[in-house]
């Protein structure tokens, strides 16, 4: 390709969650700047991680949204090539398969002369639609709850080596965590497909990266949910942090599902999940923080869980525990 040749076009959807009678779509229509997420070496590593947060965003296109039934929709992207589709459409659940999974196909609907599109402008992605029987569902935290990322360093210095200096694919898991979540999604019969929520205070750039990584380690599979660099701008002391807004709207989607909401005491997990507690009463069974080796963080979280009873809320130090503790509760097999 020539010097002043522009890249070519993508459009990268985000596993996004709806119901029988909801379908709800994320994703972000891009130029395609040839990431390697395989990619080692400090060089590499460092151009990875320019072209995460460099990305060139396909701002008011029209996107068409194909569903396996061969049924047709539209939406458009933003000034910063982010598209939502929510939508009312009955009968979704015949389309997905026996984990509950819906998968559709993306494509630029406006026309782009002299780009070009890679993947001949067919793009896949998939939505989780929870069937009714399910036991439960799991709202889980990533960063320091299942990924090491050292957010409690000083001057968070190893957060930011572990994102800008290492590959998803050399990220190791904390330790139990994997096989934990996989009997949660499992329930007490030990053949439910649970659905299984991810949230996180990073960046929608950081998306493909954190799927590998979650991919690479055999987590149960399930929607991403992370935030826009836009929001990253000082919010409103009334205004719910990101996080704690996508967790409230997963449980307004299933008004008639119970969750297990599972974060750490690094930042502010136990704030906003017994928050979440109150503001749902009857509808958490349970609440796993896991313990991180910030002892001040720690000690505040526990003068907070000392007082609170509503919900059963463990602090733990490795999963160990929390699968002890889900057994004796009957919510693993």
């Amino acid at each position: 390709m020539g010097l002043f040749t522009k890249d070519p076009l993508q459009i990268i959807s985000f596993a996004s969650y709806g119901t029988d009678a909801m379908l709800y779509i994320r994703g972000r229509a891009l130029e395609d700047e040839n990431i390697d997420l395989s990619r080692k070496g400090l060089f590499g590593l460092l151009k990875n991680s320019w072209k995460r947060f460099e990305a060139d965003e396909i701002a008011n296109t029209s996107i068409k949204i194909k569903l396996p039934d061969n049924s047709f929709y539209y939406t458009k992207t933003d000034a910063k090539g982010y598209f939502k589709f929510k939508q009312k459409i009955s009968g979704l659940s015949e389309l997905t398969n026996e984990e509950g999974w819906l998968s559709y196909e993306l494509s630029f609907d406006d026309p782009h002369p002299n780009r070009v599109i890679i993947q001949d402008n067919r793009f896949q992605g998939e939505v989780l639609i929870p069937a009714s029987n399910v036991d439960f569902g799991v709202i889980s935290d990533i960063d320091d709850t299942i990924l090491h990322t050292g957010v409690t360093s000083f001057l968070k210095m190893k957060l930011i080596f572990n994102t800008f200096f290492r590959n998803a694919e050399s990220r190791s898991p904390l330790e139990g965590a994997a096989d934990f979540y996989h009997a949660l999604h499992r329930g007490p019969s030990d053949e439910r497909a649970n659905p299984f929520f991810y949230v996180s205070h990073s960046p929608w750039n950081l998306y493909r990266y954190l799927a590998l990584f979650l991919r690479k380690n055999s987590f149960p599979k399930g929607p991403i949910l992370l935030r826009s660099l836009s929001v990253f701008k000082r919010r409103k002391e009334e205004e719910k942090p990101q996080k704690q807004r996508e967790i409230i709207d997963i449980l307004n989607m299933y008004p008639a599902m119970k969750f297990i909401l599972i974060g750490d005491s690094g930042e502010h997990d136990a704030d906003i999940y017994i928050e979440i507690a109150e503001k749902f009463p009857g509808r958490i069974k349970a609440i796993y923080l896991r313990s991180v080796t910030h002892k001040k963080r720690v000690l505040r979280v526990q003068g907070l869980l000392a007082t609170y009873t509503t919900t059963p809320t463990l602090l733990v130090e490795d999963s160990k525990a929390a699968i002890t503790h889900a057994r004796e509760n009957g919510f693993i097999h």
